[in-house]
């Protein structure tokens, strides 16, 4: 079928107010991100207070061109939730989930030249319907396939590998109709053509057909050489229609067993993030620059795989993931029947799990960056027998969809124990005790107390008081061991969320298991190398979380009380958990784990604020340092600087000045820690082996006197209609960062349009939608969009794309060229 981008002249309005006039909008677009924050919100954290509402969209279709008995069928990649499609006054669909794609057939229901309009209704005004900052309405993007009255489905070109030495490959088709199908396999390269091979295929009454196809002279795909193919596949009905379809692709084979996980016959260590669905100052809109960007930014800094928490994510995450080498693990849902929030996806899961698994797979067959599958994440049902039969139904169906991938579950380990004993389990009655006190002030312990937090949530909570080495010791109780072994022998590999202290005795009492560590602390990434290194059947950790994102506000910031006007509360926006914040700055956590799960011996240098020296913070355990790499530290001349260093090195010498200030060896971790009394200058790092060789250096130089707002942008052109993210950022003329300076900047651009300006404060009042925003040490994140009308010279496109920042004293401007 022949697919047509259908983002553009959208309108919506909000469902309840039928006066309401229609706004223009482009998908994706998240509706919520430009609602009212609230203290009365249900969601409260969950969301960061955004209030939840109900949308509807419309867009006329009209079928000029096409035959009365032609095909045509829409596809919404992702809106959230409960959605109906209608076409004038016939409801044509509904989909509950707002994590899964689905189709929308259209033929025969439009006379031709008889213009229709297609309505869409997405409901987010049943309050609290998730755990962490969902977005809303038709976030991601719609495609309209069309073709003769015969074709191959839109997702019905399939390719798995049977083998890569020599590389060999299966094909499957499915047409709406018996035929013929000319097969063809080329590479996906714009610098290359020609196919590797060709065949014929005959294509059943049903419509299947299936081809199997050697290919000596390809190469496997592998994180670190992606290579992708394409398979055309030319179908001819018949009744004598023709279409066509593509599929890329990448061979690759992938096994599990007592020698761990093999990718091509290779073990590999996931050493991976989980990340959620949103894109930072975008909210939920899963634009393609952004989620490659999002890729491209965790590769960088040391994770080879992404965990897609806790729900299917996007295409353009995938296609990102393949072309990038990321390998994926695609997750479910993040509960099954029990809720975790009053109006959360509990009630439809039961009769829906089927049809939202084999959507998932649908999206997922072809990409070979999505090795593994997950069912849930902290389903507290493992622990039940009724759970238990859930898990073998659900690892049951997927084999059956698709074979030749892993399938886990993120298991909290002690969740299961506490749910086992009444402590924080959902219930209506908890439910309505906790509605009855919205919008009152709390705080963490409060909350517990008062209004009985439950499922994960209330897990967060206990664990931001009790600390980190609360869960995983409690994940060691002998409890703990009965209410999960029945569900994890059921699966193909054992997810554990922080039961790094369970790895080993595990492993040896039970012999065939695969331990998968599906969320983790950030400080265990040491002692996770130490024993993955020497246990194969330990195969892979995922840190929460890779990126900063919105809602459930503050489980993971250390923010100081001259920041935030209290440690929860309205005004937070952001969890504060990344490794990477939420504008993509990678933080003293990132070098660490750069160093830590092996990718890169360092030294890196990075400085807790010295400005806050010696304060109390906000508590959390998803967080072991809040260190910048910065030494630029004004006004803060003689206070105590905690200076952190991580290498790969048996021993570390910090300098200030030309002065050794100490040394440090290895005991266990790559993070070395020094103090010293702040002064400006030059700070050194220098590592050495145990023979004493130096084996290397880092520098961090304080920012001279002068000031300017800096701009850099990701790429260098911009497509018509595509994004730009730029950081601005306060530095001295050598472009130096200067983390104590802030300000209130304002943007405007030319040529395009401002989709977002913020900061990455998890405490953030103000949003991203007014075009002001503070700094946050030092730095703030625009995204642009460049138009896709004429410029004023007549051209198809304005030349250029400008972005101007200002903080009333200080200017910079930005131009980049648009192309296609």
């Amino acid at each position: 079928m022949q697919a047509t981008d259908w983002n553009q002249g959208w309108r919506y309005r909000h469902l309840q107010e039928s006066k309401e006039p229609w706004k223009p909008v482009e998908l994706p677009h998240d509706a919520m991100l430009a609602e009212p924050r609230r203290a009365d919100a249900p969601s409260e954290a969950n969301s960061g207070w955004f209030v939840g509402r109900d949308y509807e969209y419309c867009k006329k279709v009209c079928v000029d061109g096409l035959g009365q008995h032609d095909s045509m069928i829409l596809e919404f990649e992702g809106v959230y939730q409960h959605s109906e499609v209608w076409l004038d006054d016939q409801r044509l669909s509904f989909h509950p989930y707002g994590y899964t794609g689905f189709f929308v057939d259209l033929s025969g229901k439009i006379r031709p030249g008889e213009p229709g309009v297609i309505r869409v209704v997405a409901r987010n005004a049943q309050q609290p319907n998730s755990r962490w900052y969902s977005g809303a309405g038709i976030y991601r993007p719609v495609t309209l396939w069309s073709a003769g009255p015969q074709y191959l489905y839109p997702d019905g070109v399939r390719v798995s590998t049977l083998g890569v030495n020599p590389c060999a490959i299966r094909v499957s088709l499915r047409a709406s109709s018996g035929g013929t199908a000319r097969v063809r396999i080329m590479r996906h390269d714009k610098d290359e053509s020609g196919s590797l091979a060709e065949v014929a295929v005959p294509v059943d009454s049903d419509g299947r057909a299936q081809v199997d196809i050697d290919l000596p002279g390809a190469q496997p795909w592998s994180p670190e050489s992606p290579t992708l193919y394409e398979c055309q596949a030319l179908f001819v009905s018949s009744s004598g229609c023709h279409d066509q379809a593509q599929a890329i692709f990448g061979i690759r084979t992938v096994a599990w067993g007592d020698q761990g996980l093999l990718i091509n016959g290779v073990r590999r260590i996931l050493k991976g993030a989980c990340v959620h669905h949103d894109n930072g100052i975008l909210g939920a809109c899963a634009w393609p620059e952004a989620e490659e960007r999002k890729v491209r930014l965790l590769k960088r800094n040391g994770y080879n795989a992404i965990r897609s928490a806790h729900n299917p994510c996007s295409k353009s995450l995938l296609e990102a993931c393949d072309r990038l080498g990321m390998l994926v693990l695609d997750e479910y849902a993040d509960q099954w029947y029990i809720h975790k929030t009053i109006h959360d996806y509990a009630q439809y899961l039961p009769k829906w799990w089927r049809s939202d698994l084999a959507d998932m797979v649908a999206k997922d067959f072809n990409h070979p960056s999505v090795i593994m599958y997950s069912i849930g994440n902290e389903v507290s049902e493992t622990a039940q027998s009724k759970g238990v039969e859930l898990t073998r139904r659900m690892v049951d169906f997927l084999h059956g969809q698709d074979a030749s991938r892993p399938v886990t579950c993120g298991v909290n380990i002690f969740f299961n124990f506490l749910s086992s004993i009444g402590l924080g389990v959902y219930s209506s009655r908890k439910a309505a005790k906790q509605a009855a006190h919205d919008g009152r002030k709390r705080s963490l312990s409060l909350s517990m107390k008062r209004h009985g937090s439950v499922g994960s949530r209330f897990f967060n909570e206990m664990a931001g008081i009790m600390g980190a080495d609360f869960m995983k010791k409690g994940a060691t109780l002998p409890s703990c061991d009965r209410l999960t072994r029945d569900a994890f022998a059921l699966m193909d590999v054992a997810g554990y969320n922080y039961g790094i202290k369970r790895y080993l005795q595990d492993l040896r009492r039970y012999p065939h298991r695969l331990i998968l560590g599906t969320e983790t602390f950030c400080s265990d990434a040491d002692e996770f190398m130490r024993l993955a290194s020497r246990c194969p059947r330990l195969i892979g950790d995922f840190v929460w979380a890779g990126m900063d994102y919105l809602g459930e506000v503050g489980v993971g910031a250390w923010e100081y009380r001259q920041e935030v006007p209290r440690f929860s509360g309205l005004g937070w926006l952001t969890a504060g958990s990344g490794r990477l914040d939420l504008t993509g700055r990678p933080l003293g956590e990132a070098l660490y784990t750069r160093v830590a799960l092996g990718g890169e011996a360092g030294p890196y240098l990075a400085v807790r604020p010295v400005n806050h020296s010696g304060e109390r913070h906000s508590p959390s355990a998803w967080k072991m340092t809040d260190a910048l790499d910065s030494w630029s530290w004004d006004g803060c001349e003689g206070r105590t600087a905690q200076v952190e260093v991580y290498a790969r090195a048996h021993e570390v010498l910090l300098m200030l000045n030309g002065r050794c200030l100490g040394r440090s060896r290895w005991r266990g971790s790559t993070r070395f820690r020094f103090s010293c009394p702040y002064e400006h200058g030059l700070l050194e790092a220098l590592a050495y082996d145990s023979s004493g060789r130096l084996i290397g250096r880092s520098r961090l130089r304080s920012a001279a006197p002068q000031t300017m707002v800096k701009l850099e942008a990701d790429r260098s052109t911009v497509r018509p209609g595509g994004l730009c993210f730029v950081r601005a950022r306060y530095t001295d003329q050598q472009g130096i960062d200067k983390p104590m300076t802030s300000g209130d900047l304002t943007a405007q651009v030319e040529g395009g349009r401002l989709l977002a300006f913020g900061c990455a404060a998890p405490y953030n009042p103000e949003g991203f939608l007014t075009g002001h925003t503070r700094t946050y040490y030092g730095q703030a994140l625009a995204v642009v969009q460049a138009d896709r009308s004429a410029g004023s010279d007549g051209s198809d496109v304005p030349k250029q794309l400008e972005l101007k920042v200002s903080d009333g004293h200080r200017k910079a401007a930005l131009r980049l060229p648009i192309h296609r």
